[in-house]
């Protein structure tokens, strides 16, 4: 949950290991910023996928536009404001609750702080990594070059 994204994003691994063909991706919009540090992203391609929340009793299914990318991720996707203002879903990021509503009543998606401390962590790990390639090819291209040996 990213009430703060713009966007629905979908990793292309996820999209893999969802058995999906690429083929059903479509031309992609304009690049955005804010899921990798300072930096540009550019998404592969667009698709509508449906999403269902809630159980066999109460459940809730819509079809959501993801923003295909190409880097890695801590997550399978993010869920950005498109995705609440579709399913009329409220966050409660102190309770890492989503409510949605439903004919049948309210449904509710939790998570654990365990399991949102894991994924804050991994997605620290992979900023520090971009970063740090980054600082390093950038070191790498301000080494002069070593004269070849006259002897």
């Amino acid at each position: 949950m990213d009430g703060g994204s713009g966007l629905n994003i979908l990793y292309a691994n996820t999209l893999d290991a969802m058995g999906i063909d690429r083929v059903r991706l479509r031309h992609s919009g304009a690049p955005f910023h804010g899921v990798v540090p300072g930096k540009q992203a550019v998404p592969l391609r667009q698709i509508d996928l449906p999403v269902t929340f809630g159980d066999p009793s109460n459940f809730r299914k819509e079809t959501l536009m993801f923003e295909v990318v190409g880097f890695k991720g801590a997550y399978h996707a993010i869920l950005g404001r498109p995705c609440y203002a579709k399913f009329m879903a409220v966050p409660n990021y102190t309770y890492l609750k989503l409510k949605m509503p439903d004919p049948h009543g309210v449904i509710t998606v939790g998570s654990t702080f365990q399991h949102a401390y894991r994924c804050k962590v991994g997605s620290c790990e992979l900023a520090s990594a971009v970063l740090a390639t980054e600082e390093l090819a950038l070191i790498r291209a301000n080494i002069p070059e070593e004269a070849p040996d006259s002897n």
